[in-house]
């Protein structure tokens, strides 16, 4: 018995002799896995954490539209088939500003551009260009009314304005347009049709579009300076000629303040 422990004794003092201490380049390559491995596992954690922030974010962000969609359904199901033309013919008169002419063809209720949501105010009128040189206000109206089908985007406007002065109503008024993400639900847009990669408006589609602006800031209650640019709201260059020159689109703004003072509202009362 007492050979057995000696020779267990032994063979763990022969072990321990066995094993030599590690040279410095021994430990720095320890040290370098060590850290390797708590690198692996770190960025691990990072990628399953971002992985899950982004599904609940989704998931969140789904049900969110996905319940607005169905309210909205559901409270313009009623509503959402015709303007109440009397109500915005009769603010308009008391106003003193006619009501300028465009061809009402609205788009088909669906998902992707008019959605048929109600629009419960509107703090800002927003100025678009198309970005598609050289098209009328019909085919950009049937690139919007397309989308049902390709499901390509969600883009579209109350109204657009040709550059021969046309203007067309694709969105009734009472409500939303896909227009300006963060804005479609306080905001009505307009589109505008330009020639050339310029961006800049004929002078039939600008005069109409003063007058449009004009008609909606005085139905709004709003002023001229509530008049915004799509790149005013996020950044896009849009519409491209008023975004490259500031001057050019002051003095629309001027000159839509203009229009209202002459057609009977006192400027006073619409600007600041």
């Amino acid at each position: 018995m007492e050979q057995q422990v000696v020779r267990r004794h032994e063979g763990q003092e022969n072990r321990v002799r066995r094993r030599r201490p590690l040279t410095p380049e021994e430990r720095r390559r320890r040290e370098i896995r060590r850290k390797k491995r708590r690198r692996k596992v770190y960025m691990a954690r990072c990628i399953v954490a971002v992985i899950a922030f982004l599904l609940v974010f989704c998931i969140g962000l789904g049900i969110r539209q996905l319940a607005g969609f169905i309210k909205g359904k559901w409270e313009a199901k009623e509503v959402i088939s015709k303007i109440d033309d009397s109500r915005l013919e009769n603010t308009v008169s008391e106003k003193k500003v006619t009501r300028p002419e465009f061809l009402v063809d609205l788009l088909t209720i669906n998902e992707y551009s008019r959605v048929g949501h109600l629009l419960p105010e509107v703090k800002n009128i927003f100025v678009h260009y198309t970005a598609n040189a050289g098209t009328s206000a019909a085919q950009n109206r049937s690139y919007f009314e397309n989308l049902k089908d390709t499901h390509e985007t969600s883009a579209s406007a109350h109204f657009i304005i040709g550059y021969e002065g046309e203007a067309i109503q694709c969105i009734p008024l009472n409500e939303v347009g896909y227009a300006v993400m963060q804005r479609n639900y306080d905001s009505v847009s307009i589109e505008c049709c330009y020639l050339d990669e310029s961006g800049k408006f004929t002078e039939a589609t600008y005069n109409k579009l003063v007058e449009m602006l004009a008609w909606l800031v005085t139905l709004y209650e709003l002023k001229p300076t509530d008049i915004l640019r799509h790149y005013d709201e996020g950044g896009k260059m849009c519409p491209k000629y008023y975004v490259e020159h500031e001057e050019e689109w002051e003095k629309l703004i001027e000159d839509v303040a203009n229009y209202i003072e002459e057609y009977g509202v006192l400027k006073e009362s619409v600007v600041e």
